[in-house]
């Protein structure tokens, strides 16, 4: 089960039994993968989302981990910072939003408060660049998120690298135009995501740290640049020596944005031999494809898993899937959210 934004943690980003009801009926999945949890009152672009920098949220936490392990299956935390994806309305104090640099996300939204206070989609506020000290102070963040997860009861962590949030900001040129060590090269411009691996390795471990990318993803005001494929090869080399849980590659068609180029996936398992997730657009006749072939270990799906709790059974017997309702994926209470019912054999048997 892929990472999904609900917004269903109105009270300070704490997890409740709604949201581990939620994900103990989609405990089906092999691998359950969270919505992102935000790593510090900074590091939000969205609101009603959850957090796992505070006690509160680390204790809210244990009921979600709790539900699913008791169905038997196992369950990593996506750590989020959105970077300048975010308004000022967002941030403690409205200060300005952080990222690699100051250069503004024009024609992307934020999920925060207008100019009314009223709840609503907002243009992306001008962003500031990060000190090196402060970058040093995230990776932090994230190293203790990941501590807090660990506690809580998660099996790992999943590094949101991916859709045009903060480290992907970083990965980017036309994004980060820095000029000290985390700007220019490829070397620099991977050493955030890289850095802040280790930092969250000397935690927990590297066999529990896994993180997610987007390559030719161009979400989020992320426009392609030449050295996509280098950079990637780069990270792939790096992230190999450190032996890291997975890589849960997004391909952004589905999203309305670029498709991973033909034959990508091939390029991409010739570089990386660890275990590969792709998440975007699959159904059961791609995935098997890709598994057979070899290119991708895990497929990852999302938005099916909405309307359908049950959605491996229903793979599994080639079961027909509901779909969801829109209007209801984001905020809101159980209507939407765990009120989708299980596939009913029995009612199926009688309209035949």
């Amino acid at each position: 089960m892929a990472p999904m934004t609900r917004a269903r943690n109105p009270d300070k980003g704490v997890p409740t039994s709604m949201n581990a009801e939620y994900y103990r009926q989609r405990s089906g999945a092999g691998l359950i993968i969270t919505e992102g949890a935000a790593i510090s009152e900074t590091s939000v672009g969205v609101l009603r989302i959850p957090g796992l920098h505070t006690a509160e949220q680390t204790e809210g936490w244990k009921l979600v981990t709790q539900a699913i392990h008791g169905e038997g299956s196992m369950v990593f935390a996506q750590l989020w910072h959105v970077g300048r994806i975010s308004h000022v309305s967002n941030q403690p104090n409205r200060q300005l939003p952080v990222g690699p640099s100051d250069i503004r996300a024009v024609t992307s939204f934020s999920w925060g408060y207008d100019e009314d206070g009223n709840e609503n989609f907002v243009s992306c506020s001008q962003p500031r660049p990060l000190s090196s000290q402060e970058i040093k102070q995230v990776e932090v963040d994230f190293a203790q998120a990941s501590s807090n997860a660990i506690k809580a009861g998660f099996d790992g962590i999943e590094l949101h690298g991916a859709n045009g949030y903060l480290i992907e900001q970083f990965l980017n040129p036309f994004i980060n135009n820095r000029v000290d060590q985390y700007g220019g090269t490829i070397e620099n411009r991977c050493r955030f995501l890289l850095e802040t691996v280790d930092t969250c390795a000397e935690k927990i471990g590297y066999e529990r740290v896994a993180v997610r990318l987007s390559p030719y993803g161009g979400l989020h005001d992320s426009p392609h640049y030449e050295e996509i494929e280098p950079l990637y090869y780069y990270l792939t080399q790096e992230l190999a020596k450190r032996n890291i849980a997975y890589i849960h590659i997004m391909d952004q068609k589905s999203r309305g944005s670029y498709a991973l180029p033909e034959g990508f996936l091939a390029r991409f398992r010739s570089w990386y031999s660890g275990i590969i997730i792709l998440a975007g657009g699959l159904d059961r006749e791609k995935s098997e494809e890709l598994l057979v072939e070899g290119n991708i270990d895990l497929a990852a799906f999302g938005e099916p898993f909405i309307a359908n709790p049950d959605l491996p059974e229903r793979l599994k017997h080639h079961w027909p899937l509901a779909q969801p309702d829109r209007s209801t994926f984001y905020g809101g209470a159980e209507q939407g959210y765990t009120d989708y019912p299980c596939f009913d054999t029995e009612k199926e048997l009688l309209v035949r």
